[in-house]
């Protein structure tokens, strides 16, 4: 559903791609990836089909935003936690290594990246930091001749369990530099441990890492990445990411609750024609087409370059707190049929809770969008 019409905005070509991908995920994910989901399993198959639609170097393939933004909707419509795999592969670790990499990392790792033939971690946040990561990196490295030697952990570090290496970001103890390492998984002394029984996107394979006296060679270091403002400016496009992951999953609960409301027989009659079922949808349908028409602009932001954290900080916000809504009407127009993972609905809504906190809290992004309106900051 596409109220706006915005597909047709894409030029013929990506009008198309966009019909074949959508049609792919809704056929081929959308269902399959119920049980993994329940099992908190990685479906390493599924995976790969997403790569055989050319999913994993979507960063890469010269996409426009615009299309690259309906992309990431229609993975997170037919699976949120699959949409994270893919989003974050893409913009954060594909991303990363392409702007900030050596041309021997691009070299070596972005043939295999983007095709899932290899997966990598963004590896920033730490156990005691999260939302002040920026002044607070505890995770350390020194020099010692030809090697740095990496010590410290990280936390809800996404495929930390499966990656092939991680984007480890570090604090000189001395200068208090920050810089970023590529550092390989079966390095003697690094270690990650998948964290168990989350409520939410329980497809993502999310890693406590711990490193200790890690060592990599000086060429690990990745040149591009010369303080934080190299990961802000990561995280920026990212957040506007997640606006279009929270349009994905309302344009999945009208999905799902349009069918359900169609099919469901109440005193006699399909609920669909009592106004209290109507009500929410147009409520859905309503927030889905006001935040699908805000991603519109934030890409228009991005194609000229203009995108500014602001600009992501409100896309996250707005479109998560209204998917958070929409999700909490879904589960309830679906009654108790709402609470099980067989009707969808509640695992798009235990979903939705956890894009409402990660890539910034709702919280720090609101702050963030106060600071730009008043010129205060009210960050502690």
């Amino acid at each position: 559903m596409d109220l706006l019409g915005v597909a047709h905005q894409l030029h013929e070509a990506d009008q198309k791609r966009l019909d074949q991908v959508r049609e792919f995920l809704q056929e081929h994910i959308r269902r399959q990836s119920i049980e993994f989901w329940n099992r908190e399993e990685f479906p390493a198959e599924l995976v790969q089909g997403l790569a055989g639609q050319g999913l994993a170097g979507l960063q890469l393939d010269g996409s426009s935003h615009l299309l690259r933004g309906l992309l990431h909707a229609e993975i997170a419509r037919a699976d949120v936690s699959l949409s994270s795999i893919v989003g974050i592969h893409n913009e954060l670790v594909v991303g990363m290594i392409d702007a900030l990499g050596s041309a021997e990392q691009r070299e070596l790792w972005l043939p295999k990246l983007t095709k899932f033939q290899a997966f990598g971690a963004f590896a920033l946040t730490e156990p005691d930091h999260g939302s002040d990561i920026a002044g607070g990196i505890h995770t350390t490295v020194t020099r010692e001749g030809e090697e740095y030697v990496l010590n410290g952990a990280k936390r809800w570090i996404g495929m930390g369990t499966l990656a092939d290496f991680a984007l480890i970001w570090a604090k000189c103890p001395d200068s208090g530099a920050v810089g970023a390492f590529l550092v390989e998984s079966d390095r003697p002394g690094y270690s990650a441990t998948k964290i168990e029984n989350k409520i939410g996107l329980r497809i993502m394979q999310n890693a406590d890492i711990v490193m200790d006296n890690v060592r990599v060679p000086l060429e690990n270091k990745l040149p591009g990445a010369v303080d934080f403002a190299s990961a802000n400016a990561l995280l920026m496009q990212s957040r506007a990411w997640v606006g279009w992951q929270a349009v994905g999953a309302m344009l999945a609960t009208l999905d799902i609750c349009t069918a359900y409301a169609k099919e469901r027989q109440q005193f006699g009659q399909p609920i669909a024609a009592f106004q209290l079922v109507q009500e929410p949808l147009a409520e859905i349908a309503g927030n889905a087409t006001a935040c699908l028409s805000m991603m519109v602009d934030v890409a228009r932001k991005q194609e000229r370059g203009e995108l500014e954290m602001v600009d992501a900080a409100l896309a996250k916000s707005t479109a998560t707190r209204l998917a958070r809504r929409s999700a909490s009407l879904g589960r309830a127009l679906l009654g108790g049929n709402g609470v099980v993972t067989d009707y969808e609905m509640a695992k798009v809504f235990c979903d939705v809770e956890i894009i409402h906190t990660y890539e910034g809290t709702y919280e720090i992004n609101s702050l963030i969008v106060g600071r730009a309106l008043t010129g205060v900051s009210a960050f502690v």
